[in-house]
């Protein structure tokens, strides 16, 4: 079992959208696929269908004193299904310092799956913190979507100097060009010649394209309800890479 995750300390910046498409793909392909809902704004859970809500809330969840598999949803796909956010993980960083080990419990957790599931996909609330931490620790791969902009590249210098500071293994952050417009020089300029402490940058960016946004009207992966649009085969593409460079690991 592989677990990626979609994290950025920013917001807005196509964290959900890459992960809800990234997931139909994997399923696509035949492999049996989770996609955790961790943002309380729950907005993987909205593009599924399915209410963002954990009966009882999330602390006993987390803190493993229920049964993950109980609140696991199937999707509208075969092979995908859906842990499903909760506005209580709002307060999740205070559920995990319960825990024996708070920055090991997802980890804990996850490992449940392990012979149910080949890829589990983690959609991160734009912070970092303890559930950040939880995150770095639990995944096999953290992608880093990231605006070809300054502000964007210093967001991603500050995550990589955080792994850096707390000794984590920095070859799991896997970033790559997201929301990029070729009719402004300066996102033309990063993407044609990246800066080089962009380690592991994906081949594939992804472009800014409105049908992105139609996620929230068909409530679908844009990958299943407009295939041929160029973002589409752009998330296609990244997959393509993503799973290449997961190979070379093994």
């Amino acid at each position: 079992m592989k677990v990626i995750a979609t994290y950025n300390i920013k917001g807005g910046v196509g964290k959900t959208a890459t992960a809800v498409n990234l997931a139909w793909l994997a399923a696509h392909e035949g492999a049996p696929s989770l996609v955790w809902d961790l943002d309380p704004q729950g907005a993987a859970s909205y593009y599924f269908r399915i209410k963002p809500k954990i009966k009882g809330g999330g602390k006993r969840l987390v803190q493993g004193k229920r049964d993950l598999e109980k609140f696991i949803r199937g999707t509208d796909f075969d092979l995908l299904d859906l842990l499903p956010a909760d506005f209580s993980y709002r307060n999740m960083d205070i559920f995990l310092e319960g825990t024996k080990k708070p920055s090991h419990q997802l980890y804990k957790l996850l490992k449940q799956f392990r012979n149910e599931y080949e890829y589990v996909f983690l959609d991160c609330p734009p912070s970092i913190s303890l559930v950040s931490e939880n995150i770095f620790d639990a995944t096999t791969a953290i992608l880093v979507p990231t605006i070809p902009t300054i502000l964007s590249l210093r967001t991603y210098k500050q995550i990589q100097q955080f792994f850096k500071k707390h000794d984590l293994d920095t070859t799991k952050i896997l970033p790559f060009f997201c929301m990029t417009d070729r009719r402004k020089k300066m996102h033309r300029s990063m993407v044609e010649t990246p800066p080089d402490f962009l380690t592991n940058l994906m081949p594939t960016s992804i472009p800014y394209d409105s049908k992105v946004e139609q996620m929230g009207i068909h409530r679908a992966p844009l990958v299943e309800f407009a295939p041929n649009a160029r973002a589409a085969r752009c998330y296609e593409a990244l997959w393509s890479d993503i799973k290449q460079h997961l190979s070379r690991l093994e």
